[in-house]
């Protein structure tokens, strides 16, 4: 049988490295019939480099588990997880869209795949926490307690409503996913319409892919208590159990709660959390359901403003102000369920299906816009509402396969995707409520009447069907990748109040090509090469512009990628170049109409590494430069100037030591340094560069025989006061010094 089997992986509980022992093992009990690669074995150390770390027991090896595991004999998943890479940090690669789970050597993109373990050492609070620390292809701007994440990756800014969760589009939280659900986040750079289909949000930089926790063989009870400044208290419960013949049945709780103030000086915020994981798994058949129910509440949000004609860009004011008033607050409640399935109907053919539907419910008050008026820092707020209620499904099918002709592999993947979803929309500019004051000592009056009529009804339809090969010679050392993905778009928009359409709905439909190709010169050196499309429904103009709720049509954008991997068994690196066109939108200052048109490109060089290049040290970052331009504008205003909020130049690294002279204690640091952005499109107006630190420290120990892990962070460590770009306006205040602290037991 070819050793392309959907069993060549192991899981994450047979984490074995490639020695002739684990080869003979696997084969005497059956567990795979492949002939596996005689490649030398990628070390795959203990999360933490030390003994019995608490939170890394589910992705650990251990030698006394491994024979009761195997005893069982319990199939594993048709496409399992890839294992845990040195250092625990990072997997070993991840879900490359419709081609299944890679190996990142194997993987003509480039991707990163971010461990359970991990997330929890950070005290992740979103998404972004995550993806944002050491990546230096996505740019974070610094600001917290905002009605929504905020993140770009390759220059683009993109839709955090695009997440997929397992690969579905809608299935995650829609403005902010706290990650205790997840066991793994995953970050896919570049276009990805052959691959994922076409994002709802209309994201080209990458996709962030969730994968639920599944209940580990090993019974799991967790508890974490969390601070962090000013004062907000929470707790986090993780319970995991297998139950049946083989452990076939798993339940899989996370519950969370966080409370209290912000390090930002009059706001609040409430976070609140529960999802169940079900799943049964036989011998060639799998299933699991996914519920979660999410509410994010914050009381005086963090809120972005824009600049007058002349004004230029002011010195911060103190960091903790909150430039909304007190009494503003945002709300958003998610709650969604996901069903998905496997077969393998023969040894080389798997069919999987998922399907699944969520509900958000938004509610905003407080400042819609707002503008700096002077360069004594005056600034006038326009205040109102603005509430939104989306219903979301998701589904898809495909199959799996592999086979061999005249010495040529194949490795092919047929998929089908549908997505679906309705906005209504509610609220108003409150007439009359204007309020000025100052950004060095802000004054707000009292709150103004609510109101929310309907104004404007969405719907949306995606469907797209899939297909590539994978062909490979050479025993795989050459792999050859095509695809083509039919994209169908239906969307409508009207404003209820009239009747009439923003812009009439569109019925079209697109086709989207991609091919790689991957040399694996040596074991540990792969070089690849792409191109690929990406398709993104048309932009919409925001609440902030005269047309609001114009819908534009869908668009094609196209990257040209080239780079290397390098894995030396315990250390990796990546070097990527790149070049991604798309088209690009404006809102016109003067008429405040937003428009799409014109071009930007984005080139850019990245370099990034991740493992543990000694036993007790852990580092991940890199270097990323991008040169994002404008290459067509409407009547060639601003052509050929930068396009802005993001910089040119990133360089971000994560650093874990493990103090040789104290048993499990370790020290962390962070560091992000970051280029100046422009904030106007003329490039006349920007915003200086910046560096943060974060520095931290755990200690895992035993106390009554129970593992625990105590953790401490700052981040921000000298309270520097900065500006950063928010996703809607031109200015906003990054986060002030904050302290977190956690303390978790293992039952």
């Amino acid at each position: 049988m070819s050793h392309r089997s959907f069993h060549t992986r192991p899981t994450p509980a047979l984490s074995l490295h490639r020695t002739p022992l684990a080869h003979a093992v696997l084969v005497g009990l059956t567990l795979t019939a492949c002939a596996l690669s005689a490649k030398p074995a990628r070390a795959e150390t203990p999360a933490h480099s030390r003994p019995e770390a608490p939170l890394a027991a589910a992705e650990k090896p251990a030698a006394a588990e491994l024979a009761a595991t195997l005893i069982d004999a319990q199939a594993p998943a048709a496409d399992p997880l890839p294992p845990v890479y040195a250092g625990g940090q990072v997997a070993t690669g991840g879900r490359v869209g419709l081609l299944g789970n890679k190996d990142f050597m194997e993987t003509p993109f480039s991707t990163v795949s971010y461990t359970d373990t991990y997330i929890q050492d950070l005290q992740a609070k979103d998404i972004t926490d995550v993806i944002a620390a050491t990546d230096p292809a996505v740019f974070s701007n610094g600001l917290t307690g905002t009605y929504s994440e905020n993140y770009s990756i390759r220059g683009f800014q993109t839709s955090v409503s695009d997440m997929t969760v397992d690969g579905l589009f809608g299935m995650a939280p829609y403005y902010r996913a706290s990650p205790e659900m997840y066991e793994r986040i995953e970050v896919l750079k570049g276009p990805s319409a052959l691959l994922n289909g076409m994002p709802p949000g209309g994201s080209v930089g990458g996709i962030v892919n969730l994968i639920p926790k599944r209940a580990g063989d090993t019974p799991l009870t967790r508890l974490t208590a969390t601070y962090a400044s000013d004062a907000q208290f929470g707790g986090h419960v993780d319970v995991g159990r297998r139950f049946g013949e083989g452990n076939q049945f798993g339940v899989r709780f996370n519950g969370m709660y966080r409370d209290g103030d912000t390090a930002i000086d009059h706001q609040g915020q409430r976070n609140v959390l529960s999802s169940l994981a079900l799943d049964w798994r036989g011998e060639r058949a799998r299933l699991s359901l996914d519920l979660f129910d999410t509410d994010d509440h914050i009381r005086g949000q963090n809120r972005g403003m824009g600049l007058a004609s002349g004004v230029a860009v002011p010195k911060p004011p103190k960091n903790t102000a909150l430039l909304n008033p007190d009494w503003a607050y945002v709300e958003t409640q998610d709650k969604g369920v996901i069903l998905r399935g496997e077969y393998e109907l023969t040894d080389q053919l798997l069919a999987y299906g998922a399907v699944g539907t969520s509900k958000t419910d938004y509610q905003y008050s407080g400042a819609l816009t707002a503008t700096v008026n002077n360069n004594a820092g005056d600034f006038t707020t326009a205040m109102g509402q603005l509430q939104m209620q989306i219903h979301k499904t998701s589904a898809e099918v495909g199959l799996r396969g592999h086979f061999d002709t005249v010495g040529i592999g194949h490795q092919w993947s047929l998929n089908a995707t549908q997505y679906s979803d309705t906005q209504k929309d509610f609220g108003r500019r409150a007439t009359g409520s204007n309020w000025t004051t100052n950004i060095y000592a802000p004054v707000w009056g009292p709150k103004v009447s609510e109101a929310w009529p309907q104004i404007a009804h969405t719907e949306n339809d995606l469907k797209s069907y899939g297909i590539a090969d994978t062909l490979s010679v050479l025993d795989e050392r050459v792999q050859l990748t095509l695809g083509v993905r039919r994209q169908e778009v239906i969307t409508d928009t009207f404003n209820v109040a009239t009747g009439a359409r923003n812009k009439p709905g569109y019925d079209t439909h697109a086709t989207t090509p991609a091919g790689a190709i991957l040399f694996k010169l040596t074991d540990e050196l792969s070089l690849y090469a792409n191109y690929i499309e990406g398709l993104s429904k048309g932009a919409s103009a925001p609440i902030t512009a005269a047309n609001y709720g114009e819908v534009f049509a869908p668009y094609k954008s196209k990257q040209k990628e080239v780079g290397l991997k390098l894995d030396l068994g315990t250390f990796s690196h990546t070097l990527a170049l790149y070049q991604i066109e798309r088209p690009s939108s404006y809102t016109d200052p003067v008429t405040n109409v937003f428009s799409f048109g014109g071009e930007q490109r984005n080139r850019g060089v990245e370099w990034s590494f991740f493992g543990a290049p000694r036993a007790d040290v852990r580092l991940m970052g890199g270097v990323a430069y991008v040169d994002p331009t404008l290459t067509k504008t409407e009547g060639g205003v601003n052509e050929g100037k930068t396009a802005t909020a993001y910089p040119k130049l990133q360089g971000k690294l994560g650093v874990e030591w493990d103090i040789p002279a104290v048993d499990g204690l370790t020290l962390t640091g962070n560091a992000t340094s970051q280029s100046k952005q422009y904030i106007s499109a003329d490039n006349s107006l920007s915003i200086p560069g910046y560096t943060i630190f974060d520095v931290g420290a755990r200690f895992a120990t035993h106390v009554a025989s129970r593992p625990v892990t105590l953790r401490a962070n700052i981040s921000n460590l000298g309270d520097k006061d900065y500006w950063g770009v928010p996703l809607t306006q031109t200015l906003g205040l990054g986060a002030p010094r904050t302290y977190e602290l956690s303390a978790t037991v293992d039952f």
